[in-house]
């Protein structure tokens, strides 16, 4: 298929002007007839009322348009770090990636995350620098920053007139090349170099070559400059894309390569999987192998989604973006037909660090939350939905308090269920306190047989899960070997503290099955028996989570902030002075910060810049941390807990 289709994702810190952008992209390529605003909620991508309303992005939302003979789907992401999940998924089907910056607010948090995952996973990228009409905008401040955070190969296309005023113009570099310009662009080049020391003119199809060659094999950082209120530098855009960023090439393109990234439940159409096709074809009402589960599903109907809008397609071809319906056991991730050989591994750009309750307003209302909660589970995986059904409890992980109110308005506009949050509580975990041993004899009543010993012993921090057999076939059979180890993340899913239990080696040293007795399903009942009965031996400490976080603020609060820091039991380098602002890093216990970027924006009256991001989970003090009650049997209650995992008891 000739087709030329590119595959692009829009980022940007919350309120750079990220989804203006992607609305401007979308009229000046002549898709949309009419502008739509964020501030009235009338923008192509944010169409659910609760992004009219906020002025927010919280899903991602797909479009397509026209430019320069290529067709470009664009996926507009959220900026705000509680709807990050959105963001990573996107990431893993796009080709290349334009990074949004406010020309006032410069790089924030999220844009510094965003922009070491692109280049973590060697997504080509563009920088547009918006909103230079504001006061307060500073491209210099905004190129020192870029210079000092992400790289120092970068290249500014564009002269700037009238920064921060109405009347701001841009003009293209290429057209009268200033002299830092044009020694950048042909810098690698020894001929034009050669050319242009020795006084001749070098010629603009020269320089445009050139300059699509830095960008592109050199990874020289292209940067535009615009604003989207004005419509300016739109245009300049739409021609980097094209330009500076690369079509994916399959060597195989008959074969199907497919990745499932992003799902939603739509009123008319119910499961919807969105699908980038790497290579191959996709056919309407075909049987589609799911190689991630090893399952085959029908496609009930093959649509072309843009916002709001789903047209019926009959087929599509290699890096065409389609949605699926008729997929009822697929997840996020799954790939179809075969894995791509180009994969690169995922990244992860926030972790819930929240655990909160829901409940509904009204009793009545129970399974109606349940089946939303699911489908929401479904859509971001790391809600991780808890449904304890004896208890008749619903609980999920959260990034932040935000998240909790779009839930509940889409819990209500959706699903038509009013539910209330508890108070969200800081996600703790445990880590073996010292080594030690576990074991179980699971030989009544009968049928059953099943008898091990574990050794357990703390990891490294960060180390997660070890676990490794060394018995043999004679002592356990392999079959009965392999329920163990599929059974070890369920064991540790709740400590004796009530928290997931990590960073520890997990061996099993001595087994015993029984050719009469032994059923399957015995190892699988036994292993969270012996290894809690081990933990409660040896007990486990707490680890705490926290954030990484840098500070930019007037000198003269430093002494104000580094007491709160200290207070929070957080950690901080020395800070760094310059222009009589410093800037501190260092991390903190999210349990003690929670509210610290509220308190340091009153501190410093407005003029502090907080960012942070998850760092990962240490060794705390028990004093500090929180212990909750074991949700459902827990193992250590060997009667009922064997009663409830062989169905004698609901």
């Amino acid at each position: 298929m000739d087709k030329r289709i590119l595959n692009i994702g829009i980022f940007a810190h919350v309120d750079a002007g990220k989804t203006s952008i992607t609305e401007n992209l979308l009229y000046k390529s002549g898709k949309i007839r009419n502008l739509g605003s964020v501030d009235t909620g009338t923008t192509h991508t944010d169409f659910l009322e609760i992004e009219k309303k906020r002025g927010i992005s919280i899903k991602s939302s797909i479009s397509s348009f026209e430019w320069k003979n290529q067709t470009i789907n664009i996926i507009d992401t959220p900026g705000h770090t509680d709807f990050a999940f959105d963001v990573e998924k996107s990431l893993s089907v796009i080709d290349g990636a334009i990074l949004i910056i406010s020309a006032v607010e410069g790089i924030q948090g999220h844009t510094e995350t965003i922009w070491n995952a692109l280049q973590k996973m060697n997504i080509p990228t563009i920088i547009f620098i918006n909103k230079i009409d504001r006061i307060g905008a500073s491209i210099e401040t905004i190129l020192q920053q870029i210079q000092k955070t992400f790289t120092s190969n970068y290249i500014l296309l564009q002269k700037l007139e009238n920064e921060g005023l109405d009347n701001v113009s841009i003009e293209n570099e290429i057209l009268a090349p200033s002299t830092p310009f044009l020694e950048k662009v042909i810098s690698h080049n020894d001929e034009l170099l050669e050319e242009y020391f020795d006084g001749n003119k070098i010629s603009s199809s020269d320089i445009e070559k050139e300059l699509q060659r830095i960008i592109i094999q050199e990874n020289t950082l292209p940067i535009l400059l615009g604003t989207a209120k004005l419509e300016l530098g739109i245009e300049n855009l739409l021609n980097a894309i094209t330009d500076f960023l690369p079509i994916h090439k399959n060597e195989n393109e008959k074969e199907l390569s497919a990745q499932i990234f992003k799902i939603i439940y739509h009123k008319d159409l119910g499961k919807v999987c969105f699908v980038r096709i790497f290579s191959g074809s996709i056919k309407n009402r075909s049987m589609i192998k799911n190689c991630s589960q090893n399952i085959e599903e029908k496609i009930g109907q093959l649509k072309i989604n843009s916002g709001a809008k789903f047209e019926n397609a009959q087929e599509a071809f290699t890096n065409e973006i389609v949605a699926i319906c008729g997929f009822e056991q697929a997840k996020i991730d799954d790939y179809l037909g075969t894995k791509p050989k180009h994969h690169t591994e995922k990244v992860e750009l926030n972790k819930p660090l929240l655990t909160v309750q829901v409940k509904p307003k009204y009793e009545k209302d129970f399974p109606n939350l349940v089946t939303a909660l699911q489908k929401l589970a479904t859509e971001d995986s790391t809600l991780d939905l808890e449904w304890l059904k004896d208890e008749k409890e619903l609980h999920i992980k959260i990034l932040g308090k935000m998240q909790i109110e779009i839930l509940q308005n889409i819990l209500v506009s959706q699903y038509q269920v009013e539910a209330f949050f508890e108070n969200p509580s800081v996600i703790f975990k445990e880590t073996p306190t010292k080594s030690g041993q576990g074991y179980v004899r699971y030989w009544m009543p009968k049928p059953c047989w099943a008898i091990m010993k574990f050794k357990i012993e703390p990891g490294e921090t960060g180390s997660g899960v070890i676990y490794e057999s060394k018995i043999g076939v004679n002592d356990v059979l392999q079959k009965y070997q392999n329920e163990v180890e599929k059974a070890i993340p369920f064991a540790l899913k709740q400590g004796i503290k009530g928290w997931e239990v990590t960073d520890l080696k997990i061996t099993l040293i001595e087994g015993e099955d029984h050719n009469v007795h032994s059923r399957a399903g015995d190892f699988t009942i036994a292993t969270p028996m012996g290894i809690m009965e081990g933990l409660k031996e040896i007990g486990t400490t707490f680890l705490e989570p926290f954030i990484s976080y840098k500070i930019t603020a007037p000198e003269e609060f430093l002494g104000q902030i580094t007491s709160e820091i200290i207070q929070m039991r957080g950690t901080l380098e020395s800070p760094e002075i310059e222009n009589e602002k410093f800037i501190l890093k260092g991390t903190l216990p999210v349990s003690t910060s929670l509210d610290f970027p509220i308190k340091i924006n009153s501190l410093c009256k407005g003029k502090a810049i907080f960012t942070s991001q998850f760092y990962g989970y240490e060794k705390c003090e028990e004093k500090y941390g929180v212990s909750q009650d074991y949700r459902g049997i827990s193992p250590l209650d060997r009667a009922k807990y064997i009663l409830k995992a062989r169905k004698a008891i609901q």
